[in-house]
C-alpha cells in the first residue's frame, strides 16, 4: 500500500488506547498471574509447613511393626481376592473343594 498520497486529516481518529477491549485482554493475563502470585505468597506466609516431629524414626518403626502383624491376614485376603477375580476367557473356574 502506498502511503505517500494519504492526507493527514483523511484518517479517522483512533481514540486512546484504553478504549480498546483487546488491550485489556492482553493486560489481564499477566495481571491475573501477579494477583495469583501475591495470593500464594500470602497463603505461604499465613500457614507455614508443620515441623517434622522429633520421634519420626520411632513412629516409622511402629508402622512397620503394624504392617508385619497384618501379614498374618494375607492368606484370607488372597482367598478373598481370588474368589472375586473372574476366570480368564476360555478357562473355566476350578471347582470348590
Amino acid at each position: 500500500m502506498n502511503t505517500d498520497n494519504i492526507k493527514p486529516g483523511s484518517l479517522p481518529d483512533s481514540g486512546p488506547w484504553w478504549r480498546y477491549p483487546l488491550v485489556w485482554m492482553v493486560i489481564a493475563g499477566p495481571a491475573a498471574v501477579v494477583v495469583a502470585g501475591f495470593a500464594t505468597l500470602w497463603l505461604a506466609l499465613r500457614t507455614p509447613d508443620p515441623v517434622v516431629t522429633g520421634d519420626y524414626y520411632r513412629r516409622g518403626m511402629e508402622i512397620n511393626q503394624t504392617l508385619a502383624r497384618d501379614k498374618s491376614l494375607a492368606p484370607a485376603q488372597q482367598g478373598r481376592n481370588h474368589a472375586a477375580t473372574p476366570a480368564p476367557a476360555g478357562r473355566p473356574m476350578p471347582a470348590s473343594q
